[in-house]
């Protein structure tokens, strides 16, 4: 069972294709990173998974196969937008005496205790409070629902770095006393790296990466060694990107399979190799938008586009 599973999934406004033969599948129980560029389809596909937006083209379900935005989804997805839609007028307790009226599900004494707990004054009035504390309303509020899956669209974009940081310590802390299953969108890749264990990247309206974090950083391996010799080098190796300057270069390879681990891949003469960091892995393959590291047989190839190093 996918708490998100998409075939062929496509949405056109008018002549431009926002998303287009978008097919993932997201297992339950996970912490999914989606991560692009701006203009990549993330929003887009979000929408779509909680019906928000219908499909051109395809199709998307959720929680095992139950239709996007039908009503068995929704009072079992909660959707928490890039601009944590609030009434900015309205006093904390009248925004959750609002939100418990229009759900069908509703955890009041869970609401109230968490907001309690973060120092979250009831009586103050939703746009005096700091971008990190109408974050944190925003996901109480969302909690509050009992989902089964959150679906998060940049909620750090307008925060400080410390808001961000007691952001995603919350969003642990709920994750792990529900079990529920998080789609995450955030172009802060390196603070990704401490929540999320699944990892999809969209590139030009389809998925470019998809898989395990863990998985997938073991399966990639960042080599640096002498520039004369990167044509050898990439005879063998599936190249996701290479940086070269006049003596040296840095190559990200993906390992073909069933090798798949970095401890057990050979390393050549006169290269060294390095683990590869969840942040260099995803700005490799955003750099390279027609190399793809998806299920399934690993090709080969001779050299990801590259550019000079710096």
């Amino acid at each position: 069972m996918n708490v998100i599973e998409t075939t062929g999934l496509g949405k056109r406004y008018r002549r431009t294709w926002a998303v287009r033969d978008c097919t993932l599948a997201i297992p339950p129980g996970r912490v999914a990173a989606l991560v692009g560029p701006n203009g990549a389809g993330k929003t887009t596909l979000m929408h779509m998974t909680v019906g928000l937006t219908r499909p051109t083209a395809g199709s998307v379900t959720v929680l095992g196969g139950v239709p996007a935005g039908s009503a068995g989804a929704l009072n079992r997805v909660a959707f928490v937008a890039q601009d944590a839609p609030l009434y900015r007028n309205l006093p904390v307790a009248d925004m959750l005496h609002l939100a418990r009226n229009l759900n069908g599900r509703w955890d009041q004494e869970r609401a109230e205790a968490r907001l309690a707990t973060l120092k979250i004054p009831f009586s103050s009035r939703i746009g005096r409070l700091s971008g990190g504390q109408q974050a944190q309303v925003a996901l109480t509020i969302a909690m509050a629902r009992s989902p089964e899956l959150l679906i998060l669209d940049e909620p750090l974009a307008a925060l400080d770095p410390l808001a961000r940081h007691e952001f995603l310590a919350s969003l642990m802390e709920v994750t792990a006393e529900d079990g529920l299953s998080v789609l995450f969108s955030s172009h802060v890749i390196s603070e990704l790296e401490r929540v999320a264990d699944y990892l999809v990247v969209l590139a030009d309206g389809h998925v470019q990466v998809m898989g395990d974090v863990e998985e997938l950083l073991a399966a990639h391996l960042l080599l640096i060694g002498p520039a004369a010799e990167i044509g050898e080098l990439t005879r063998p190796l599936s190249v996701v990107h290479s940086r070269r300057a006049e003596v040296q270069a840095q190559v990200l390879v993906r390992l073909p399979a069933p090798s798949g681990r970095a401890g057990a891949a050979p390393v050549p003469p006169g290269w060294q190799a390095f683990p590869v960091t969840l942040e260099e892995l995803v700005l490799a393959y955003l750099r390279e938008p027609g190399v793809s590291a998806l299920p399934g047989p690993v090709p080969l190839r001779a050299g990801g586009g590259g550019e000079p190093a710096r």
